[in-house]
């Protein structure tokens, strides 16, 4: 090439190295302008499993089915704060790992029956492809599903005995968006699977049930209560896995009637993986090890202290008594007293007994000063009472009936269907919990300077009315211009901004090969 020709091929490699820079900047900019994650029921709790989301439990359900009152319903879900245009992966569970659901029926802090998930990943087309949909999909076996997952479902009872509920069962994949999958409900639909027994499974992505407004963790709304009122989860998914299994499977000795009381938590366990910290750790037979625990909303959030964390993520309930600085933080809790720093309402006398009903023992009218027979162990005829031990658990009174009308503040309200007797997906727990930590389960009032609690009193869409009873995930990109958090945001989408920045950066290195091309031959 004649040197007349150079100048005008530096000019085109100096553009593409100008336009790169602007696309990767503008890219990077929109990114960083999106209001960051913050800490929900369970999502990101601890120091180490906020850096593993796909291990990360976010929330547990358990109640009596509403149109089947003779199972109940189980819910755990996984992986905070999904952006709904979180492309092109999305948002697959980990194939290396295992998720339990766990019950407790005779109150030793041990699982009796136990509900394993594991994962496989199927790609059609990974050599050519880098869409996790290749074309609309209208049904789990379409051939434009470019990325599948798979789950095998087993069940473990007390004795270690295990066997397979379901082989191979599809995943309902990630939403990728209405051109891509414009009837979801569909996909839904076909990832809804009977189980032997009479029960039903379901795994896929979902709305994430939870509400809250999570400024809540600014110095409790900065000290002023005026600035409440904002769902900080809306618009976000999660991955979620549930059954609804017939009462006699949970119960002890299979007997609802005599022994309806349950504790549930849920797990992620990861081979080789750990969790740092004091206190032992909880380890499988087959090399796994726990590194994510879920039963009562919170209690890592705002009871654990954060040096105990990730310690009490690796840990079995039966194991937790002998954490006696967790044991202690139950008893005497912070949050009461940085209300009353806060706010100057007075945190209630230690220590709380009523607290521990709640979260180590059940409520029971012989447990504490909680006048009410509702979810202890203690209150199965058949339970061994000796091997009955303080365990932070959710428990569930199977024999309560599901609430004709349900109120959002559970039992504090006088509605027994709620939590802390299991949960439902509409029970307000961030009000419940507030309201409970400054006395109102003890006294059977509730404290007025409080009743608002954060001013979300609902989900953001409207959950089912049949199992998974979960909302369908949502589409649209959460940071929205003119939405979020208040701060102005780019009109550009998250994933556009990812696209731009691409695009930089692919504009930036073929510019610098040409530059680099043309010193050379010069």
């Amino acid at each position: 090439m004649s040197r007349s020709k150079r100048p005008g091929k530096r000019v085109v490699d100096q553009s593409l190295l100008v336009l790169g820079a602007g696309a990767l900047a503008t890219g990077l900019a929109v990114l960083t302008l999106a209001p960051s994650t913050s800490v929900a029921s369970s999502h990101r709790e601890a120091p180490l499993i906020a850096g593993d989301p796909r291990a990360d439990n976010t929330d547990v359900y358990a109640f009596t089915s509403p149109d089947r009152s003779d199972t109940v319903t189980l819910v755990a879900n996984w992986i905070p704060f999904e952006e709904p245009n979180g492309g092109p992966n999305f948002y697959p569970f980990a194939d290396d790992a295992c998720y339990t659901i766990k019950i407790d029926n005779t109150g030793d802090g041990r699982p009796d029956v136990t509900y394993t998930w594991k994962f496989r990943n199927e790609i059609r087309d990974a050599a050519n492809q880098f869409l996790y949909n290749t074309g609309q999909v209208t049904s789990l076996n379409d051939p434009d599903l470019n990325f599948r997952q798979f789950y095998d479902l087993t069940v473990t009872d007390e004795r270690g005995q295990t066997r397979t509920l379901l082989r191979n069962a599809p995943v309902a994949p990630s939403r990728t968006g209405e051109a891509s999958m414009p009837n979801y409900g569909t996909l839904r639909n076909q990832a809804v699977l009977g189980v032997q027994g009479g029960g039903k499974a379901f795994a896929g992505q979902t709305e994430d049930p939870f509400f809250a407004d999570l400024r809540v963790f600014d110095l409790l709304y900065g000290g002023d209560l005026s600035k409440r009122g904002q769902d900080t989860l809306a618009g976000y998914n999660v991955n979620t896995v549930a059954l609804q299994i017939p009462k006699k499977d949970l119960a002890l000795r299979g007997n609802a009637t005599r022994n309806p009381v349950i504790g549930i938590w849920s797990t992620t366990e990861r081979r080789g993986a750990d969790v740092t910290g004091s206190g032992p750790k909880a380890k499988t037979k087959d090399g796994y090890r726990q590194v994510s625990r879920l039963g009562n909303p919170l209690v890592n959030e705002v009871v654990v202290p954060l040096q105990f964390k990730d310690a009490f993520n690796s840990i079995s309930p039966d194991q937790d008594r002998t954490v006696q600085p967790v044991v202690d933080k139950v008893y005497d809790p912070i949050l009461p007293k940085l209300i009353q720093q806060i706010y100057g309402i007075p945190a209630p006398a230690t220590p709380r007994n009523d607290l521990a009903e709640i979260y180590l023992t059940g409520i029971c009218k012989a447990c504490g000063p909680i006048k009410a027979d509702l979810n202890a162990h203690r209150l199965n005829q058949d339970a061994d009472l000796r091997q009955i031990v303080p365990a932070e658990e959710l428990r569930l009174n199977m024999a309560v009936p599901p609430t004709a009308r349900p109120n959002r503040l559970g039992v504090l309200a006088g509605d027994l269907g709620g939590f802390p007797n299991g949960r439902r997906l509409a029970d307000d727990v961030i009000d419940i919990s507030l309201q409970a930590v400054e006395g109102a389960a003890q006294t059977g009032q509730l404290v007025p300077a409080l009743a608002e609690g954060d001013k979300v009193n609902a989900n953001e869409v409207a959950f089912g009315s049949s199992f998974p009873y979960v909302a369908l995930p949502h589409t649209k990109n959460v940071n929205r211009s003119g939405g979020g958090n208040g701060v102005k945001q780019s009109s550009l989408k998250p994933a556009q901004a990812s696209a731009f920045g691409a695009l930089g950066a692919l504009l930036l290195g073929v510019g610098g090969y040409r530059a680099w091309r043309r010193r050379r031959t010069a």
